[in-house]
């Protein structure tokens, strides 16, 4: 038999597709509910991409409360880099929103377009990441770390002994996957 080519569909999924079988069992409130969460995701995802590209080119949005504004233009501002990996090792590494670094400041910010909870926790991460990736002591390091989410800004002067902290799990998890691995 020939079977039909679908080849622009290949690598994608579709909202009813088998691998993702639980909708067989949802009730209507449950997969509108579901439904409409993958596209806040991909909504999420466009708007990150929009981002960037405003801050790649400069292009300041106008001055107003609005989350994605104040995100975009404080990130011109403070020329800042848009979607940084930071790498320690195939075991862990992020992608950044924005970040720089200047004058031993650590600038980290990070846009959230859903209304989930946040935690400061993800950009810790990212502030420990970068110090393993250039080896920079938090100790020798000022830094701020911002969330814009629902038209606020969260900010955060994280002390270096909690960077510190996050450095030192991440090594020290890292070492154990790193045995786990070779079967130790």
């Amino acid at each position: 038999m020939n079977f039909n080519d679908h080849f622009r569909l290949e690598g994608q999924h579709a909202v009813l597709g088998a691998s993702s079988y639980h909708w067989l069992n949802y009730s209507d409130d449950k997969f509108i509910a579901v439904y409409n969460a993958k596209l806040a995701v991909q909504r999420g995802t466009e708007l990150h991409n929009l981002a960037r590209r405003c801050i790649e080119l400069g292009v300041k949005l106008p001055k107003t409360s609005k989350t994605l504004n104040m995100y975009v233009n404080d990130a011109i501002g403070y020329k800042m880099s848009p979607e940084t990996v930071l790498y320690y090792s195939e075991n862990c590494f992020g992608t950044a929103d924005t970040i720089s670094f200047r004058k031993n400041f650590l600038r980290i910010h990070d846009l959230k377009t859903g209304s989930s909870p946040t935690s400061m926790n993800q950009l810790l991460i990212y502030a420990a990441l970068f110090c393993l990736e250039y080896k920079i002591k938090p100790f020798d390091i000022s830094s701020e770390l911002r969330i814009y989410q629902s038209d606020k800004v969260e900010i955060s002067n994280p002390p270096s002994e909690d960077i510190l902290e996050v450095v030192n799990k991440i090594v020290h998890f890292d070492k154990i996957i790193e045995q786990l691995k070779i079967g130790g």
